[in-house]
């Protein structure tokens, strides 16, 4: 038997991952229902239907993800898995549920059809099998008829790091750079790099507003490379490395990336909530709870 509906439950899958981490922390409170991977297989479709039953939420946060990009140039299927496969398992699931999704997809759905900034109507043109999979992700919600939200974001970073990634690129530069490696990093793929705190406390204020289903892109304010965003992160943190900017052909790595994946808010904005901070002023605020910055004198 189906719980009854509770009007302020929130069901947050993935909830010990790096954005997970950060929207149990905005969204706590006693009808919040936080289960970590262990906790729920999301590519096993009857754990899914049986969890969202059980607990009958009104909203379901899937923060989810096959994020290693490069691994899944190779082998596709784990991507594809988790990005699109177990997506249209928790929609469908909600759907039944009565419960509004709230999916996270990536910038990376981008690229092939020209650079950026792109707004959220702009034609999706992935150029490498992640991104494909977030797409394949997105359509599938659409198909399953829920009540949904599809939040795009860009360069996550966040306190907790990302497991499946080993950390984060901040905290990846910080430690090369403190083994005295020298850095050689691409300036011809630009975007937002976004604090997962930020994020999460945009995606509480979105949903306090009741908004209208669909897409939306949410990311930090203005646009770097990730060369730039290396320098910036050294330069906060009080650095000098060796760090050198090269091209996406001379990095040579397996998965192409857009050029300019960089996402305009234009529906967060256009429903009158405050922006997300400068991609430069979250760097710092992460750094200051990392305890990165110098001491001052």
């Amino acid at each position: 038997m189906r719980a009854p509906p509770g009007p302020d439950r929130i069901l947050l899958v993935g909830a010990s991952g790096q954005l997970g981490t950060d929207l149990a922390r905005v969204f706590a409170g006693p009808e919040l229902i936080a289960l970590a991977r262990e906790a729920l297989d999301v590519t096993d479709p009857d754990a899914v239907d049986a969890a969202v039953s059980a607990h009958a939420p009104a909203v379901v946060l899937n923060a989810t993800a096959f994020n290693r990009v490069d691994d899944a140039e190779s082998d596709p299927g784990p991507a594809f898995a988790v990005n699109a496969v177990a997506v249209h398992h928790l929609a469908r699931a909600a759907t039944r549920a009565g419960a509004r999704l709230v999916h996270f997809s990536t910038d990376y759905v981008f690229g092939g059809a020209g650079p950026g900034p792109f707004a959220e109507d702009a034609p999706a043109a992935p150029v490498n099998a992640y991104g494909v999979s977030k797409l394949a992700g997105e359509h599938l919600v659409r198909s399953a008829g829920a009540q949904h939200l599809v939040v795009r974001t860009s360069g996550l970073y966040g306190l907790s790091g990302s497991r499946g990634k080993g950390g984060n690129f901040v905290e990846t530069m910080l430690r090369l750079a403190r083994e005295g490696r020298p850095l050689r990093v691409v300036q011809d793929q630009v975007l937002t790099p976004t604090y997962t705190a930020d994020l999460a406390d945009a995606v509480r204020r979105l949903l306090g507003a009741g908004p209208p289903g669909g897409v939306y892109h949410l990311t930090s304010a203005g646009a770097c490379s990730w060369f730039e965003f290396a320098q910036r992160i050294f330069s906060l943190a009080g650095l000098t490395t060796d760090l050198q900017p090269t091209t996406s052909e001379a990095f040579g790595a397996p998965a192409r990336r857009p050029a300019n994946s960089v996402l305009l808010n234009t529906r967060f904005d256009g429903l009158g909530l405050t922006p997300l901070r400068p991609w430069s002023d979250a760097l710092r605020a992460y750094l200051l709870a990392k305890g990165h910055l110098p001491d001052l004198p």
